[in-house]
């Protein structure tokens, strides 16, 4: 049977990009233990902190993600800085900061409906002013992973996916390897498994917003840092946070017990809403 034009340089599209992802996964990683190691016996007391690995390791994707970006994005599939969603700073940066705000306010409405499943803060002593020093802390610390996995799996691989099967087609084999990326994540469930994936469906729709990969990356640390914020664990892990301490509810798979929201269904109605905000955002700039 004879193929359809052009089927060659989809399924060279898609190889090209999983290639990408794999193989920028394990340099990644191996560059990281590398650098970790380095840096750990020359620094041991800096290096001691709880946060340096996440730190040194999110440095080391940038590095590799980026290079290959340049290596496989530009040059093998020849993609163009639009289809990396390297939007200029007059969308990019606004679409930073909407993509945070959207994020961000599905986080919290995510996480207080457990209020009614019986989920409850805590005060724990300190100051609000120690609390708001520790959420600016953490918006730093949470930036380089966000940035990192969207160059990961949005940026160079959504934008060649796109090409070999087509935006939607993109979008859920991107947010599928997303949510494999996360299997060995501390406490995680099925259905945490599921809505990693559909959370990388939304940040995969806000890829292909205006603002692209700044919008992207905007979205991801809203999430990350909304939860983190209310001293929720993100994905299982979880950050100290002064004045306040979170008690999920139950049932868990509602609230998401100790994996965090994204382990209940909550989040999953959250990362919906999301889904069909951000589809509105499409259809009124194609009306533009």
């Amino acid at each position: 049977m004879e193929r359809p034009a052009g089927a060659g340089a989809r399924i060279g599209a898609l190889a090209w990009s999983v290639s990408f992802m794999v193989v920028g996964y394990l340099v990644s990683m191996a560059a990281g233990a590398v650098g970790f190691a380095a840096l750990a016996s020359r620094y041991p007391k800096i290096m001691g902190g709880p946060t340096a690995g996440l730190l040194v390791q999110s440095a080391a994707g940038i590095v590799v993600y980026g290079g290959l970006t340049w290596v496989v994005g530009r040059r093998a599939l020849k993609l163009t800085f639009h289809e990396l969603g390297w939007a200029p700073a007059r969308s990019g940066v606004p679409g930073f900061f909407r993509g945070f705000g959207l994020a961000l306010g599905l986080a919290v409405l995510a996480q207080t409906a457990g209020l009614l499943a019986h989920s409850a803060w805590h005060w724990d002593g300190g100051t609000l002013g120690s609390y708001l020093a520790r959420v600016l802390s953490l918006a730093a610390l949470l930036l380089p992973p966000a940035l990192m996995e969207e160059l990961a799996f949005r940026g160079a691989a959504i934008g060649g996916m796109a090409r070999g099967a087509g935006r939607l087609g993109a979008i859920g084999i991107t947010a599928v390897m997303f949510s494999l990326a996360h299997g060995n994540n501390s406490g995680l469930t099925t259905l945490g498994l599921g809505n990693i994936a559909l959370a990388g469906v939304f940040l995969g729709l806000t890829f292909f917003t205006r603002g692209g990969l700044w919008t992207a990356t905007g979205a991801h640390l809203g999430w990350n840092l909304a939860l983190a914020g209310l001293a929720a664990p993100v994905s299982g892990n979880s950050f100290d946070i002064p004045w306040i301490d979170f008690e999920p509810g139950t049932p868990v798979w509602l609230t998401g017990g100790n994996f965090g929201p994204e382990g209940g269904l909550l989040a999953t109605g959250a990362l919906l809403l999301g889904v069909l905000v951000v589809g509105r955002w499409r259809r009124s700039e194609e009306m533009v």
